[in-house]
């Protein structure tokens, strides 16, 4: 991304859960200044389109807590119709994050490419050789 890096969340408590870090790396959002602030705003904004692109999301959260991180990252979670009664309108927290699946390169294969897909067609990705 222009801001920073955009990687899979690991659990995939849902599917297509994503984090946002800012490259260099802020405290947090009032680390940023300026066109830098808003360039992560974009990105993560562009993260949530692509999400609600290529996967049947209903709506996208995003969230940027810093309580145990100190670190800015922004929380990108795509919710479901079909998340189970009463988690469908409860803050992804409340998911057993312990029984959620682990990122697995191989199986999230479609969905990272289609996310890439979405994001290049999109004009949000960058090369960062």
């Amino acid at each position: 991304m222009r801001s920073g890096w955009a990687v899979m969340g690991d659990p995939q408590v849902l599917p297509g859960y994503c984090l946002l870090y800012p490259d260099p790396v802020v405290a947090d959002l009032h680390g940023l200044q300026g066109e830098d602030r808003v360039q992560f705003l974009s990105d993560m904004g562009a993260v949530g389109e692509a999400l609600m692109n290529v996967t049947p999301a209903r709506r996208i959260n995003y969230e940027m807590l810093g309580n145990v991180e100190p670190a800015l990252h922004a929380h990108i979670v795509p919710r479901y119709e079909d998340e189970a009664e009463p988690m469908r309108h409860q803050p992804v927290w409340l998911h057993d994050w312990s029984a959620a699946p682990a990122f697995d390169a191989a199986r999230d294969a479609a969905l990272v490419g289609a996310l890439r897909a979405a994001l290049t067609r999109a004009g949000a990705l960058i090369s960062r050789r």
